[in-house]
């Protein structure tokens, strides 16, 4: 897609890309600022030579405008879901508690796994698990 995206760009020309320019942006922006552990390098760097692409064509100027608004867009989302999250803490306490619950026991195991890997020797005792017993709120 990102390849398609240049391609266009390039086949629009400078005068008739700026228009779609924070459309094309959005996606490239979200690789590049993405931070998740199996992310692929290869988007990574490809993305960032359509963003330089984009730049040479349009100029920096209409560029740094599109890209700027792509920016405060993605940061405007990010901090609705903040608070979204926030208020359905109030707003429904039992799913906040069983999310809260799920993280914790995530947070034990990854701390086991990690004492395991560090100590071979070292066997922590595993939680077992029964699906309905673990779906149960806790009093």
């Amino acid at each position: 897609i990102f390849k398609f995206l240049g391609a266009i760009s390039v086949d629009l020309g400078q005068d008739r890309i700026k228009p779609y320019l924070p459309t094309i942006l959005t996606p490239l922006y979200r690789e590049l600022n993405s931070n998740y552990a199996d992310q692929d390098p290869t988007l990574k760097n490809l993305s960032q030579e359509i963003i330089e692409l984009l730049k040479k064509l349009v100029g920096l100027e209409a560029f740094s405008l599109a890209f700027s608004s792509v920016q405060k867009q993605a940061n405007q989302k990010r901090a609705m879901r903040k608070k979204r999250r926030a208020l359905q803490t109030v707003a429904n306490p039992d799913i906040a508690a069983r999310r809260k619950l799920k993280r914790h026991k995530n947070k034990a195991e990854t701390r086991k796994r990690k004492i395991e890997s560090l100590r071979p020797m070292y066997k922590a005792k595993r939680h077992r698990s029964n699906a309905l017993k673990d779906l149960a709120m806790v009093e």
